[in-house]
């Protein structure tokens, strides 16, 4: 596997000036959050599976800050000014790539921290191209060409980690066997992970799934599922009558028995068709991000898969 570490370089203080005015716009009220042990390596993340990775891998080695907080969901996140000040201060930051992160070209073009290793941790995944509809009255664009949920396979997730995990031992040398037992310890719980899906999966009676918006391709490629989704990859669009129609119409003739919905969404339009088809409605989680409940319960990444797959077995049966 070929290496996902690139050098930035950075950029004279007149064109970084310029690059905020243009990144930094009304992100809301947030805790600004600041490194607190020198002697660590100071990650940055985007998104919560990452966090997770690293955190898996680095252990007591690495400081960890995710930039999206816990109960935000990522698509309608904005950085701001402190956000920027946070990867001038970082030794990593890793992103998903794969469009997930909207800001990241601006980002990585104002950053000034000349020792920042970036991880472009789906860099060597291949990608699935996207198969949403576009509408006028969506964020949706043509450029929106390939589904960015990578993690959702199990095997992406374990080519993430190991990105990552490259990464950690090229800049600390001095942990790099702390930082390959991690992986091979986090590997091994990711393969079980894996199997179990297969094994469970392998024995539903349906193999079709209606989900709120087009996310969990790459979960169903892996494990021979298909999706319908009521929208593309916009996670707060909504459907227009004649899409509402289409789905509902499908939802009867294949006598779908569950609509699922996902975290920090609304689930007003997953409600609404499973009213109208006679369904019930469930959460599915794209893991995106993570609640502030979750993170009180330390649930991670394996534990989130794992409620998926419980929701997958119930619907499916």
């Amino acid at each position: 596997m070929s290496k996902v570490v690139k050098y930035m370089k950075g950029l004279c203080i007149c064109n970084v000036c310029l690059l905020l005015c243009v990144l930094m716009g009304c992100s809301g009220q947030r805790p600004i959050r600041q490194f607190k042990n020198e002697d660590r390596i100071k990650i940055v993340t985007t998104i919560y599976p990452l966090q997770n990775f690293a955190s898996e891998i680095g252990g007591e080695q690495v400081e960890i800050i995710n930039l999206v907080p816990a109960g935000m969901e990522p698509h309608d996140f904005e950085l701001s000014t402190a956000d920027m000040q946070l990867l001038e201060e970082a030794d990593v930051f890793i992103y998903n790539g794969a469009g997930m992160e909207h800001f990241v070209d601006k980002t990585l073009a104002a950053v000034t921290n000349k020792d920042l290793v970036v991880v472009e941790a789906a860099k060597d995944i291949k990608l699935l191209e996207a198969k949403h509809s576009h509408d006028e009255d969506t964020h949706e664009s043509d450029e929106e060409t390939y589904d960015p949920h990578t993690w959702l396979s199990i095997e992406n997730a374990v080519m993430e980690a190991e990105a990552i995990k490259e990464a950690l031992c090229m800049i600390d040398t001095n942990h790099a066997d702390d930082y390959e037992k991690n992986y091979t310890t986090y590997k091994e719980r990711l393969d079980a992970l894996d199997e179990t899906y297969r094994e469970e999966l392998a024995k539903v009676s349906s193999k079709t799934i209606v989900v709120a918006h087009e996310a969990f391709g790459y979960l169903c490629q892996e494990y021979g599922l298909s999706q319908v989704a009521v929208e593309g990859l916009s996670a707060d669009s909504e459907p227009d009558t004649a899409r509402m129609k289409e789905i509902i119409d499908f939802c009867r003739e294949n006598k779908i028995k569950v609509i699922f919905f996902e975290e920090l969404v609304s689930p007003k339009v997953a409600n609404m068709i499973a009213q109208e088809v006679g369904a019930e409605t469930d959460l599915l989680n794209p893991i995106e991000g993570i609640t502030a409940e979750q993170e009180s319960q330390s649930l991670d990444y394996i534990g989130l898969m794992e409620q998926n797959l419980e929701a997958l077995k119930r619907a499916l049966k």
